[in-house]
């Protein structure tokens, strides 16, 4: 993505520059007594198409598939900012799902449950729930907000929960405020000046066995403890935001694999920072484009480091969607894959399965992009990556490495399709 994707929404842009100042006047002053129409809404929605395909590489403009699923992710940008519209009250929080299966915008990682919940600068907030036992669960203090300002931001602060007290049932309860509430002893977070946005990241590598967190926030601090009836400016701010949000939301990243494949990495790895894109702090990333015929495949290799916390690697599409990890292996964890005994960590990236365990199903997309990650870790080694024929893969492969049957996969596919649908989205 560009630094900024500010230019699509002034003048020119998708909305235009006395629809953005239209919106930030509703917002600040609340004072404004026009409705935002459904025919304007239509209206702003319309050059999203044009945009999109603009945004298309070249190369790919011919294909009717990639085309359409284009507009697969023009709708995963409208149906994320729809939730805000529906719920965001920042007075009254709630988290909505941010990106998943459904939303798959910014490029999810398959193992992580992201969501989101829009709170006001310097208020006080409490939030509780059950920890569960998935690997991680980290909430992200973010501001400015990605979505409604076009531009990257890091972090304001990144919180983990567990440094929570959490009781034997999994019980925890936390304030985030800018300071400790007098008097207060029990958990406590200072929530940083620029914050206007929470992100929880929920990360499980053994679906459906890990206990998914249950967990919900509230204001303290607000005029009312009860929501009421949002007024008419407020309700114009939240529907006036859509056009906007989903444009940032959906013309992000269709162009990331191609700028991968510009830089010559095809087939090849490279260190990325995702630091200043609300990125973990502790968590190193590695990617580059794929490319491969029917009969090839690529063997991606690595040792594993002796102390991590996590670590995956997983698929997107020429759009730099998140090959679908629900339905196809296109993507391993620690917990999912199987370490050669030489402690490598060695995966067969094909279109047909290769009868090893450690396969990444490219799932019908020929091209895309290869992704991994390590958190928590002072090795952060990058796989090297090899193209061989198909036919050949297990002659570059350990004697020791553990083989799948066909009947064996469509087994462990459907037990993996409904571990991944316990999962918790909303």
């Amino acid at each position: 993505m560009s630094a900024t994707l500010a230019g699509l929404l002034l003048p020119g842009g998708i909305a235009g520059a006395s629809a953005v100042n239209r919106k930030k006047m509703v917002e600040n002053e609340m004072s404004d007594n026009g409705i935002f129409e459904w025919e304007e809404l239509l209206d702003q929605l319309r050059p999203l198409g044009q945009l999109m395909r603009d945004r298309i590489p070249e190369r790919l403009r011919s294909d009717p598939r990639v085309m359409q699923e284009s507009m697969r992710l023009l709708l995963s940008g409208v149906l994320r900012t729809t939730n805000d519209a529906i719920m965001h009250d920042r007075s009254h929080p709630i988290f909505v799902p941010e990106l998943n299966i459904c939303q798959n915008i910014f490029q999810p990682n398959a193992d992580t449950i992201y969501k989101a919940a829009l709170i006001e600068k310097g208020g006080t907030y409490r939030i509780r729930g059950d920890r569960g036992t998935t690997r991680m669960m980290i909430l992200a203090q973010l501001g400015p907000d990605t979505l409604r300002t076009g531009q990257h931001h890091p972090a304001q602060d990144a919180n983990d929960f567990n440094d929570l007290h959490i009781g034997a049932d999994g019980a925890f309860d936390v304030i985030l405020s800018p300071t400790r509430p007098t008097g207060y002893e029990g958990d406590w977070w200072e929530l940083k000046p620029a914050t206007e946005k929470l992100m929880v990241r929920i990360v499980a590598c053994d679906w459906g066995v890990e206990r998914e967190p249950r967990f919900g926030i509230v204001r303290l601090d607000a005029d009312h403890a009860a929501k009421g009836r949002p007024t008419l400016a407020q309700l114009a701010h939240r529907f006036g935001e859509i056009p906007a949000t989903a444009t940032v939301c959906a013309l992000a990243f269709p162009d990331k694999v191609q700028k991968l494949r510009d830089e010559g990495l095809i087939n090849m790895l490279k260190v990325v920072d995702f630091s200043q894109m609300t990125g973990l702090a502790r968590q190193s990333y590695y990617e580059g484009a794929y490319e491969l015929a029917d009969d090839e495949a690529l063997i991606t290799e690595v040792q594993i480091p002796k102390e991590v916390d996590y670590w995956s690697l997983i698929l997107t599409n020429e759009l730099y969607e998140t090959t679908d990890w629900y339905h196809n292996q296109s993507s391993l964890n620690a917990a999912q894959a199987v370490l050669d005994g030489d402690g490598y960590f060695r995966a067969v990236i094909s279109a047909r399965d290769p009868g090893v365990h450690n396969w990444l199903d490219t799932s019908g997309y020929a091209s895309g992009a290869v992704q991994g990650r390590w958190f928590n870790t002072d090795e952060r080694p990058t796989p090297t990556m090899k193209k061989v024929k198909l036919d050949d893969v297990r002659s570059h492969l350990p004697a020791d490495t553990v083989l799948v049957t066909p009947d064996a996969r469509a087994q462990a596919i459907r037990e993996r399709t409904l571990r991944a649908h316990t999962r918790i989205i909303w």
